[in-house]
């Protein structure tokens, strides 16, 4: 099992950024059509994609304005089902904004390359919409690495 770390950096401060990561309306902006958030530890993460995909998983850790970790997975999948990876997001408060760091952990070999372009794709969505801007409708993931490859379709 390996992992990835992505970077962004947000020009909105933590506190906005965070409120993305913890509101089910505000998750949707940025990632996916909905969204389930009970921004609890042992709370349900739930979230539709535009291609009828769902991720899922449980909050384990919520650090107000700090740190969010959930688990994660696709309902259906063969090797990334629900819960079986661990996705954690730091906000870093810099100068005039936010770093957001995601580290996506225990992802299958075969998915890491998958994974690291869906996050590369939904972090700067996560910036246009934490600065007030519309990241516009969702799309997902283009390329050969898109999200129906992620999920087997």
């Amino acid at each position: 099992m390996t992992e990835i770390t992505v970077e962004q950096r947000v020009d909105a401060a933590p506190s906005t950024v965070y409120r993305y990561l913890t509101e089910p309306g505000m998750w949707a902006t940025w990632q996916g059509e909905e969204a389930t958030v009970e921004p609890w530890a042992g709370g349900r993460f739930s979230m539709l994609m535009s291609n009828g995909s769902v991720a899922e998983g449980v909050f384990v850790e919520l650090v107000p304005d700090t740190r969010v970790v959930f688990t994660w997975g696709w309902v259906g999948h063969p090797t990334v089902p629900p819960g079986s990876t661990t996705v954690e997001i730091a906000l870093h408060e810099e100068e005039r904004g936010t770093r957001v760091v995601l580290t996506h952990r225990s992802l299958p070999a075969e998915e890491v390359e998958l994974h690291r372009s869906g996050w590369q794709h939904y972090l700067p969505r996560l910036a246009v919409a934490a600065k007030g801007g519309d990241p516009g409708p969702e799309s997902g993931v283009k390329g050969p690495d898109d999200q129906e490859a992620i999920h087997g379709r």
